[in-house]
């Protein structure tokens, strides 16, 4: 199916012709992501993907990376933003710890799921985040998840992430796939202050330099060295999904590194994504440009947690539902004079 054969569609449907101005290039990049003309938005399914980094001991972040375990307790007991969302828009929520340093929940509920890997990265700022086959392991974590979400019947899928420190990453892996300038990839995260942006910023670059040179005959082992755990499973998330024919709704700019590696590494699988908003991270833009997304919201939403895409979801609900479920206007004895 091709995009014209969708706006033929669409301008066959009782209203005036592309009247609905942005709604229906929505309808048809949906469309297209599941290839057909009644794209389901529902079942729909987060997944949260939380992981630490080491680099945050050397001064990348305004926040310990102790929080990233506060806030993976938060999660479990169902009173996050992302929680929050999630339940208003009526998506399925799972939690996976690929590398968090902080202890395991002692009971914890049916969304979760321990896949730790190690409990966070190494420090990008003095070699390799992560080696290999650490890569290909959260990689697999996320292909799994996306697997388990696609056999449940899940139409959408949303990966959202949690680590104190993760813009560092992304902002390395933003300057290296979609070759953005270091330090315009570089944002202040969390609320990072002048300083620590001068030093995230030093590290961003040196990492990236290091890295550059492996990436076109070794292109795993370059990702894997400015990676995050979470990071990579989102990207093996973000693979599987489009080849299992779901549609990828994106949050911001950590997700949307994944995406960059996923695209990388498994090329193509951009054509199954949209891009729920631009975060407030400046890289952010560089990095949907790369993969050809127009974000639909630009809020200034620097969250994470796939909050942004969440809010963005029911504007997905809107574009299935003029596909679907408008008349047609020869169906209503109308007849459009050209």
């Amino acid at each position: 199916m091709t995009e014209d054969d969708i706006w033929t569609h669409l301008d066959a449907l009782a209203k005036p012709r592309r009247s609905l101005g942005r709604l229906e290039a929505l309808a048809v990049r949906l469309a297209l992501t599941q290839q057909r003309l009644d794209p389901r938005t529902r079942p729909r399914r987060i997944v949260l993907f939380a992981g630490d980094h080491g680099c945050v001991a050397d001064g990348v972040s305004a926040w310990p990376s102790d929080v990233t375990g506060l806030m993976v307790a938060t999660i479990l007991t169902g009173r996050a933003t992302s929680n929050a969302l999630a339940a208003a828009h009526g998506c399925d929520l799972r939690l996976v710890d690929v590398g968090v340093a902080a202890p395991a929940p002692a009971d914890p509920p049916a969304f979760y799921r321990s896949a730790r890997i190690a409990p966070g990265t190494a420090s990008l700022a003095h070699g390799p985040a992560m080696d290999a086959a650490g890569f290909d392991a959260a990689w697999g974590i996320g292909a799994d998840e996306a697997e388990r979400a696609v056999d449940d019947g899940a139409a959408v899928l949303i990966a959202g992430e949690m680590g104190i420190g993760n813009t560092t990453p992304a902002a390395a892996l933003t300057a290296l796939l979609a070759g953005a300038p270091a330090a315009e990839a570089v944002g202040s995260g969390a609320g990072a202050d002048a300083t620590v942006m001068a030093i995230k910023s030093r590290i961003v670059a040196a990492a990236v330099a290091r890295a550059r040179p492996l990436l076109d005959h070794e292109p795993r082992a370059a990702i894997a060295a400015v990676a995050g755990y979470e990071i990579a499973a989102m990207a093996g998330f973000f693979a599987r999904g489009a080849a299992r024919g779901a549609t990828l709704l994106l949050d911001g700019y950590v997700a949307t590194a994944g995406a960059l590696i996923a695209e990388r590494l498994a090329p193509g699988t951009a054509r199954a994504m949209i891009a729920g908003h631009r975060s407030a991270e400046p890289g952010h833009g560089a990095a949907l440009a790369h993969l050809g997304l127009a974000p639909l919201l630009d809020w200034g939403m620097r969250l994470g947690e796939g909050s942004g895409a969440l809010v963005a979801l029911p504007l997905l609900d809107a574009a299935a539902a003029l596909l679907g479920d408008v008349a047609r206007l020869d169906a209503i004895g109308a007849d459009r004079r050209d």
